[in-house]
């Protein structure tokens, strides 16, 4: 079992990684808390106890409802359960439920505690780490939400063992970028070393800038690399593509561009494709995606600064680059197309 803890302040909070540390849940809950109201959804098939009286709900599976409307229902289930601020609310599964149980913990009675138990690879490195919350709009990706940091969270390596190969392969996505924010060999690492190693990366980014300073151009903004154009896609494709398939593509194109803007070399791009081979991640844009409705839905990205911006690798490592040239943009898109 791995401990890493978030550092922030007076509310810092552990984040534990290891085979069997669902078993951990009641031992973090807050021992005030008479209720926990699980969200779940439906086949995720990993239960948990925390010790109290508890009662699950479910959210509907898929991006297509991760909308204000979901949170809506969930909320109104709550209320007529009878959760309290007093209460805890426990996220049980991928991305979406954690994104979402968040959000709706957040806005809830104006703030209840909550506790992710993150069930796939991606949930684990990125998702349930750090406080972001949200729902998807019609046009964009996560863009409504709200800081909300859990109070712990359990990372139980057991939960992968029957993860489908896809889901794996997208958090594998996640994983990649993780190899280029810091000087750390990931590959080298055993799969609760490499959970913990990138849980660290971000949680030493999150504790400098945990609401995202958009003046701060090497703060949190980072652990976007890739998700520009990533986002992009998964709107693109009606999430045909996975979120860590569609980084992984990302993270391809973000080399092409700094590579074409002159901020890394060749050596630099064929890293990263290295690390994405090594993962067997695709690089290379869908066949039949647009163009025109990438650059497009780009610009509509919630870091957009002054026209195109993205987060780009470079001398002094990855940063935020405000002001790409749309021709620069639209070229890179044939570098990996």
């Amino acid at each position: 079992m791995i401990t890493v803890d978030v550092k922030l302040s007076d509310r810092s909070y552990p984040v534990v990684v290891g085979t069997g540390v669902r078993d951990e849940l009641a031992r973090v809950l807050p021992s005030s808390a008479p209720k926990a109201a699980i969200v779940t959804q439906a086949g995720i098939g990993f239960a948990v106890d925390p010790g109290r009286e508890h009662r699950n709900f479910e959210i509907p599976n898929g991006e297509a409802d991760k909308t204000l409307a979901t949170v809506e229902r969930l909320c109104r289930d709550w209320a007529n359960w009878g959760l309290t601020r007093a209460d805890v609310v426990v996220a049980v599964g991928g991305g979406l439920v954690t994104d979402v149980a968040g959000f709706a913990a957040a806005s809830y009675h104006r703030g209840v505690p909550v506790v992710h138990v993150p069930t796939t690879l991606l949930g684990m490195v990125d998702a349930a780490i750090g406080g972001k919350t949200g729902v998807n709009l019609p046009e964009g990706k996560n863009l409504v939400g709200a800081f909300w940091q859990p109070i712990a969270v359990l990372c139980d390596t057991d939960a992968l063992a029957t993860l489908a190969s896809r889901e794996l392969r997208s958090g594998q996505g996640e994983l990649a970028k993780y190899h280029f924010l810091a000087d750390t060999d990931l590959l080298a690492l055993d799969l609760a070393e490499r959970i913990a190693a990138a849980v660290r990366i971000k949680a030493d980014v999150v504790a400098g800038d945990e609401r995202e300073d958009p003046d701060n151009r090497r703060g949190r903004a980072i652990l976007n690399y890739g998700h520009t154009l990533a986002h992009a896609l998964e709107i693109e494709t009606a999430h045909d593509l996975r979120h860590g398939e569609a980084v992984a593509i990302g993270l391809a194109y973000a080399a092409a561009l700094a590579r074409r803007l002159g901020r890394i070399d060749e050596a630099r791009v064929a890293e990263h494709h290295r690390v994405l081979e090594a993962y067997e991640l695709d690089a290379a844009l869908p066949t039949g995606v647009d163009h025109d409705r990438l650059v497009a839905l780009m610009g509509r990205d919630k870091k957009a600064i002054g026209g195109l911006t993205f987060v780009l690798d470079g001398p002094d490592g990855v940063e935020v680059v405000p002001s790409v040239a749309e021709a620069d943009a639209r070229t890179a898109l044939e570098d990996v197309s």
